[in-house]
């Protein structure tokens, strides 16, 4: 990844849905440059997806996070496990005491409920804290 895939990141992260020429234009680019960039930018997962994000005022459903201690050698060895949740949004490895934190977003509480009963279940997982996600603030 060079300083012009960065460029067009930084413009993406503002505002995924920047025209092609607005960021050609903002990078030094061709149209056409920018459009392969981007694409071999998204072949490489540097890119997962685009995304809309809503005000508070249009959301429905429950946001929380879960944190997992797990006795897995590594933390990838549960991901195959937690992708079958489809309302998982995201998945981190991080430092500290737990080892996962896990972005949900579902329904309801009943469904939030479910899963985390599901991973309760499982062997590996060892401790769950659950965090309600109550405000977005940015």
């Amino acid at each position: 990844m060079d300083k012009f895939d960065q460029e067009i990141l930084d413009v993406l992260k503002e505002n995924a849905r920047t025209s092609v020429s607005s960021i050609a234009q903002r990078v030094s680019l061709s149209r056409s440059s920018v459009s392969e960039r981007i694409k071999k930018l998204e072949q490489k997962r540097v890119i997962k997806g685009y995304q809309v994000l809503l005000s508070e005022s249009q959301k429905s459903g429950v946001s929380v996070y879960f944190e997992i201690q797990h006795k897995c050698a590594r933390c990838a060895d549960l991901i195959p496990f937690i992708r079958k949740i489809p309302e998982v949004i995201k998945c981190q490895g991080i430092t500290g005491d737990m080892d996962l934190l896990i972005f949900v977003s579902a329904p309801s509480m009943q469904r939030i409920h479910e899963i985390r009963e599901s991973l309760d279940a499982s062997d590996d997982i060892i401790k769950i804290k659950t965090h309600v996600v109550m405000s977005d603030w940015v």
